[in-house]
């Protein structure tokens, strides 16, 4: 499920205690954030509901199961299967995530897994194979420069400062 809306400053905090203590008792997050256990439990429970806290499985690196590679496969479609070529990626294992693209030659970026090279060729294969998929782009990913993150826009909007200037950048 995907999150609607947006966060208020205490969501925020909230999840900022969470990252800082994930295994924190909703009663230890209360008293970190200032607010009742009865307050902070309903406020997990609607972040839940709304898809906000995402799956553990976001944080688990495939590295650990032997998948020692990761590479990005762009991949042009046939607009009328777009459905199928969904349901067919997501029938790969090596398949970590698929997203729609826009601006560029290719319709998805889809990040997948491998153990080596030879695996690898596979995948890309059977991506290629897929129903409604008319070209690929392989890339490997060399090295992970800035990992997934998003502590700092939770500190943002923590407080308060949404980012907005009215100032244009500068260059030094």
């Amino acid at each position: 499920m995907r999150s609607s809306g947006t966060l208020d400053r205490v969501d925020a905090r909230l999840l900022l205690a969470l990252i800082e203590s994930p295994r924190a008792t909703v009663l230890a997050l209360a008293e970190q954030v200032g607010l009742s256990r009865n307050t902070v439990q309903a406020r997990l429970a609607k972040l839940e509901e709304r898809g906000v806290l995402a799956a553990f499985e976001r944080s688990l690196d495939p590295e650990i199961l032997g998948y020692r590679l990761t590479a990005y496969i762009t991949v042009r479609v046939d607009q009328h299967g777009l459905a199928a070529v969904s349901e067919g990626l997501a029938g790969i294992p090596e398949v970590i995530e698929v997203l729609g693209i826009s601006g560029g030659d290719a319709d998805l970026l889809v990040r997948v897994a491998a153990r080596d090279a030879d695996d690898l060729y596979r995948v890309a294969g059977r991506i290629l194979a897929t129903p409604g998929v008319e070209r690929t782009t392989t890339a490997l990913a060399m090295r992970t420069m800035v990992p997934h993150r998003v502590t700092p826009l939770l500190r943002r909007t923590a407080s308060g400062d949404e980012g907005r200037t009215n100032a244009p950048a500068t260059r030094t």
